[in-house]
């Protein structure tokens, strides 16, 4: 006689839930917390020379080199180079600012406070299509979801799993619209001289500093306590189990 076995797709090992799909793609997305690192710390080391020496030319530079040799590491490794790339690349964008504000006849204040302005605008402009996409229905993190469920779009039929996911959206762009709300009128006061140049660049290195982290570990920590209840399965996978 054979063993009478339950049905395989009652088994909750075999049905994926949002929350372990998100878990994924944040982690994957992210790059973990070595990504993340390699993300930040260029940025972080460009801010802290600025504030401490006042000199560009050694802060881009050591920025650059730490970047740099994060990418020679990440290649001897043959791991990959994807998040060192990004903060490169977010270096370079903040040296072309630089040197427009420099053909300008910018002072080095003034090109230290234009390499702030990408990521400003950046974290403006993921800020409002995210709050858009949560506010017609369909949240930015739902995407994340779709992308493995064999149907980009069929979560949305789902109002929990949507539920969820608006949740998660706004917990994740929560962090980088205060940047930009306490950053961008400060930028705006630099540039326009309302306010010194050299004070605006220090309050945005310390707003960076001191708060931009902290928000994005809370932000990342509630996020992480949302998704530990592992109680949402993926609709496509779930039917088709």
């Amino acid at each position: 006689m054979s063993e009478v076995t339950e049905p395989e797709h009652t088994s909750p090992a075999t049905v994926e839930t949002v929350e372990a799909v998100v878990r994924r793609q944040m982690a994957q997305s992210l790059g973990g917390r070595r990504g993340m690192v390699e993300a930040g710390v260029p940025g972080l080391v460009f801010t802290l020379l600025w504030l401490t020496t006042k000199d560009l030319p050694i802060a881009l530079i050591s920025a650059g080199g730490v970047a740099v040799a994060a990418l020679v590491i990440r290649l001897l490794e043959r791991t990959t180079v994807q998040y060192v790339v990004n903060a490169i690349v977010g270096i370079a964008i903040g040296w072309v600012f630089v040197r427009l504000a420099a053909s300008s006849g910018g002072t080095e204040s003034e090109q230290a406070l234009a390499f702030f302005l990408p990521g400003i605008i950046w974290s403006g402009a993921y800020t409002v299509l995210m709050v858009f996409s949560c506010l017609v229905g369909w949240p930015f993190i739902g995407f994340m979801v779709g992308s493995v469920s064999g149907d980009p779009t069929a979560w949305h039929d789902d109002k929990q799993v949507v539920r969820l996911c608006s949740r998660l959206t706004w917990l994740f762009l929560a962090p980088g619209a205060i940047g930009v709300l306490l950053q961008g009128p400060v930028y705006l006061l630099g540039h326009s001289g309302t306010i010194d140049t050299d004070t605006a660049v220090a309050i945005i290195g310390v707003l960076r500093l001191g708060l931009g982290w902290p928000l994005r570990i809370a932000s990342w920590g509630t996020m992480v306590w949302l998704l530990a209840r592992n109680a949402t399965p993926v609709q496509g996978r779930a039917d088709a189990a």
